[in-house]
């Protein structure tokens, strides 16, 4: 009730706005007039030069010349941007907020080299750690490395051997414990794998210090539990940071109970700067028991919307836990791991569905996606309710109409492909590569793409999806003319996919996602004209401004 009543009042207070400012003649009103070199205006996002946006009360009053629009409002603010570009309020269409705040306040292994590097990176960190204090940290790939092969505990407890430590691989689907976390943890030879996860071994059956997908758990359950305080402080330092970067809107892809309460107090102290779209964690029988009973939440303090869940097909790619119709090719006795059942799927579906919640799903195999749309089908979805399929990277040709006869949304993240690409063919082989990152016959066949970066996986940086989505090259070039560049985005289409598709996904494309009158004030303001910025700059694009709700 107290929800029902709150939400009333927010809802009431927006269209009193709209009264009052429709009610006051043009020429006097005061609002900002936002003045920019090109504008991406309209329903079609149409970059148009000299234009101006006029906004009162949070709220995109008129769009239009600016010449025209600086006579007709001559009293109000101007915040002048004629040589940037204005862009609709850039959406992440999947992160992780408190995953950000957490890869902030730990070692940060991202772009190490070598093995030799990412323990002399925990090293330096865990001489400043007392008694038997968890050094953590995230972002290894063993991709990266001259030498391709996971890690063992061994070199790592030659520099750590006090400490526990455990160090979680860059896609969150694996784990490198040293031996003093796996004692702390009662991890042996012993230890059986659990269902959907996998201990790593030696010859001899003793455990290597790698452990896969839902093994995770069997190491992280022996953390000292994270405080509320904690939680606190890292979401708002990852919302301060996603901000920063030019985003205005992210979907947190898995949220627990301490993040959403910390987001809200932040809301409610005026210090969230940004609006988020949670997903509820599909494996938290409890959590999920209170929201389906008491239905979703909309738009708390006009920045925080639960209405959805995430699921977890299968695991990743990169450490060949995605599952697979067929073995992958560079492991033929492996096909990968469904965590959660079809059936499962299909059961939290059907109960989402009547308790009025999207269901959006990690799939990234070929058979962790078509599990994902068998499950979606049996359990009634149409495309009104607008389920999601998360990353979908790797997805048989076949199943491709089913998606967008289904209205099945595919949320991906270009940056995977650029970080994927040097080895994901020796993964999948060169038949099934054909349905790997393959926007553009996801586009041409009708699904939507609501893209995302899926940090702190990848960087928070939109800009870099945007380059990926149009170049499918690293940041260096590489490779010329792009991997597989048949399946290349245009800008413009980029664009839609981190704006208008992305608020579709989130059932906001009313109020979000494009700059015209009615719709809330998000911009993302850039140095400079984006449309005419050569392609191989667009990564280094330089934010101005982020402004959410006119602010």
């Amino acid at each position: 009730m107290r929800t029902t009543a709150i939400l009333l009042l927010v809802l009431a207070a927006c269209s009193q706005s709209r009264r009052s400012a429709d009610t006051v003649p043009l020429t006097t009103a005061t609002g900002t007039l936002y003045v920019g070199g090109t504008v991406y205006a309209g329903p079609d996002q149409t970059p148009r030069s000299d234009y101006a946006i006029f906004v009162d009360g949070g709220v995109i009053r008129e769009v239009g010349p600016a010449s025209e629009l600086r006579t007709k409002y001559s009293r109000a603010r101007v915040a002048d941007h004629s040589t940037a570009t204005i862009l609709p309020g850039l959406t992440d269409a999947h992160g992780h907020l408190y995953g950000l705040g957490l890869a902030l306040d730990t070692v940060s292994l991202v772009e190490t080299t070598s093995y030799d590097e990412v323990i002399a990176r925990v090293r330096q960190r865990a001489t400043r750690a007392s008694g038997n204090e968890w050094v953590l940290g995230r972002g290894w790939d063993q991709n990266d490395w001259t030498v391709k092969e996971f890690p063992t505990a061994a070199a790592l407890d030659a520099a750590i051997a006090q400490q526990p430590v455990w160090l979680t691989r860059i896609d969150g689907h694996a784990g490198l414990a040293n031996t003093a976390a796996m004692r702390a943890a009662g991890i042996t030879a012993s230890t059986q794998d659990p269902e959907g996860g996998k201990i790593v071994r030696d010859a001899n059956g003793n455990p290597t210090g790698v452990f896969i997908d839902a093994a995770m758990t069997l190491v992280e359950r022996a953390i000292p539990p994270v405080t509320y305080e904690q939680t606190r402080t890292r979401v708002r330092a990852a919302a301060n940071r996603i901000a920063s970067l030019g985003l205005t809107e992210l979907h947190d892809a898995g949220a627990d109970d301490d993040t959403i309460r910390a987001v809200q107090e932040l809301i409610d102290q005026n210090q969230f700067p940004i609006r988020v779209y949670i997903m509820l964690d599909g494996s938290n029988a409890a959590q999920l028991e209170r929201w389906f009973a008491k239905g979703p939440l909309v738009a708390y303090g006009g920045r925080l919307t639960v209405r959805s869940v995430k699921l977890y097909a299968d695991g990743a790619l990169g450490s060949r836990g995605a599952a697979l119709l067929a073995p992958y090719a560079d492991d033929p006795a492996n096909s990968g791991l469904m965590i959660t059942k079809p059936e499962e799927i299909e059961r939290i579906a059907r109960r989402a569905l009547a308790a009025g919640f999207q269901v959006n799903t990690h799939a990234i195999g070929d058979r962790g996606n078509r599990n994902t749309i068998d499950a979606y089908e049996r359990a009634g979805v149409t495309p009104d309710k607008r389920f999601r399929i998360e990353h979908l990277q790797v997805i048989s040709l076949d199943d491709i109409p089913r998606l967008a006869r289904n209205g099945i949304i595919a949320s991906m993240q270009p940056t995977h492909a650029t970080s994927d690409m040097y080895w994901a063919e020796q993964r999948v082989g060169p038949q099934r590569i054909a349905g790997a990152y393959a926007w553009r016959k996801l586009l041409d066949a009708g699904v939507r793409l609501a893209l995302g970066s899926d940090f702190p996986v990848e960087d928070v940086n939109p800009f870099f999806g945007l380059y990926a989505a149009v170049t499918r090259q690293d940041q260096k070039g590489w490779p010329a003319g792009g991997w597989h560049p048949e399946e290349r985005l245009t800008l413009a289409e980029a664009i839609r996919g981190f704006t208008s598709d992305a608020a579709y996904a989130a059932f906001e494309e009313q109020s979000r996602g494009t700059i015209e009158p009615g719709k809330l004030a998000d911009f993302t303001i850039v140095e400079g004209n984006l449309t005419t910025m050569p392609a191989s700059e667009l990564w280094n694009a330089k934010v101005v401004r982020t402004l959410v709700g006119g602010m």
